[in-house]
């Protein structure tokens, strides 16, 4: 049964989403305040520190130093936009329906934000010394790159959140397939190099058409894009995840798996033998480099053909990826005769050999503990997250945020994040609460 501890939890989590911290711009102080008044409600003291406005809450547990260094717990506190009117609830209501939690935010990431501000809060509470310093980190901006959030952090304030380890996000949630239900655990976590496509022609008159429109131009190069797959790379993380999700598995899935880690087998198998193309999509994302287009300009006038029109498009890296290596491949694809401009770029992260690391294991052990049936495979998110800041500071970064749907529901995790009606399932939620103060107090020595 799910505890009192994490009732509380639920309506903390309920508060928060009530907070419109859509990004840009962000508003993230009346949160931020939120999330410190709780903190010091346990007798913790936390600081807030602000970035142009923006407010980040620190707080910290000192621990012995038996244990190792510093383990730094991450949540964000904005939001992505919201289409209301294709929500069937207020998104900042935080209504409960048929047992789900509605909110934008509720899966990215405001649930992670209780979790880590509930693990830290009890740890104060108990009066014990960990073996190792706990640290909490409620950052703005990871929507719009991290620049006000972590990074801010990272590069001004690197004493207060430098660590061993780091728990954040994606991972821990629940993932039904064929029967077994796994809990991916992030290890590793694609880069960005985000650009904006400019197409120059001859403008002239609408009335006129000619072969050197712009906008033409351009819509050939978003079609090409849009419909092209991107040359396959292998990476450990992908191949570790295939491997362990196939172990579980009945054949022919046990054999036809691991073989999606062959870039000249892949294809084949993700156009022709996964049903599914909503799965066939998400393991593709896995396989290769990717890039969308997400917006585009052009023209002032009606009738005047424009003589330039740009699109932009949001290119992700596997890691060992390059922002020159994925840009040689866009243009093998579009051709030559378009200005690139790179507006974003990082490149992507992993942990290698995570078997027998202490945190790997004791979360493995975790999701055993607390779902004897589940089972916990390494995994690698499409996109990134505040552990590419963290992360420079030299801390090994795991994605483990709990939380359990019912099978019956049918739900795809991955499809909630920045998607309408974004919701969290309430007993699952509450699970999965006590599920990561166990892992905490556990790893710190305080159980």
């Amino acid at each position: 049964m799910p505890s009192e501890l994490s009732a509380t939890a639920l309506e903390d989590l309920r508060t928060l989403l009530r907070f419109d911290t859509t990004n840009p711009p962000g508003n993230e102080g009346p949160a931020a305040a939120f999330v410190a008044a709780r903190l010091a409600d346990a007798g913790l003291e936390p600081v807030t520190l602000e970035s142009d406005g923006r407010p980040n809450v620190v707080a910290r547990v000192a621990g012995d130093g038996s244990g190792g260094g510093p383990l730094l717990l991450a949540g964000h506190l904005d939001v992505v936009p919201v289409d209301r009117d294709q929500w069937d609830h207020d998104p900042f209501g935080a209504e409960i329906h048929d047992g789900y939690l509605f909110g934008r935010g509720a899966i990215d990431m405001k649930y992670m934000v209780v979790h880590c501000m509930t693990a830290i809060s009890e740890l104060a509470r108990t009066g014990k010394r960990p073996t190792r310093d706990v640290i909490f980190a409620a950052v703005s901006d990871e929507e719009e790159g991290c620049r006000h959030g972590s990074r801010f952090l990272v590069e001004q304030h690197p004493d207060l959140v430098r660590a061993d380890y780091m728990l954040g996000e994606f991972g821990g949630f629940s993932l039904d397939v064929k029967g077994v239900r796994y809990y991916p655990i992030q290890v590793a976590e694609k880069g960005a190099c985000q650009f904006r496509l400019t197409a120059t022609g001859a403008p002239g008159h609408g009335s006129v058409p000619h072969d050197d429109n712009a906008l033409v131009k351009l819509a050939g190069a978003i079609h090409a894009l849009g419909k092209t797959r991107l040359p396959m790379h292998r990476c450990r993380a992908v191949e570790a995840f295939l491997v362990a999700m196939a172990a579980a598995q009945a054949a022919p899935d046990r054999w036809v798996l691991p073989l999606l880690a062959n870039p000249a087998l892949a294809p084949l198998i993700l156009d022709k033998l996964v049903a599914d193309r909503g799965l066939a999509a998400t393991l593709a994302a896995n396989l290769s480099n990717t890039v969308s287009p997400t917006g585009a300009t052009a023209g002032k006038k009606i009738n005047v053909i424009p003589g330039q029109a740009s699109a932009l498009f949001d290119g992700r890296l596997l890691p060992g990826q390059t922002a020159a290596s994925f840009l040689a491949e866009v243009r093998a694809v579009i051709g030559d005769g378009f200005e690139v401009e790179v507006i974003n770029e990082f490149e992507g992260r992993e942990n290698t050999q995570v078997a027998g690391d202490p945190l790997y294991e004791a979360i493995c052990a975790n999701v055993k503990r607390t779902d004897p049936s589940g089972v916990p495979i390494p995994y690698m998110i499409t996109g990134f997250t505040d552990a590419q800041y963290f992360g420079r500071l030299g801390a090994r970064c795991f994605g483990y945020a709990p939380v359990r749907y019912p099978v019956e529901d049918q739900i795809r995790f991955n499809t909630l994040v920045h998607g309408h009606n974004e919701r969290i399932h309430v007993d699952g939620f509450r699970w999965g609460v006590d599920a990561f103060v166990d892992l905490v107090l556990g790893f710190v020595g305080v159980k």
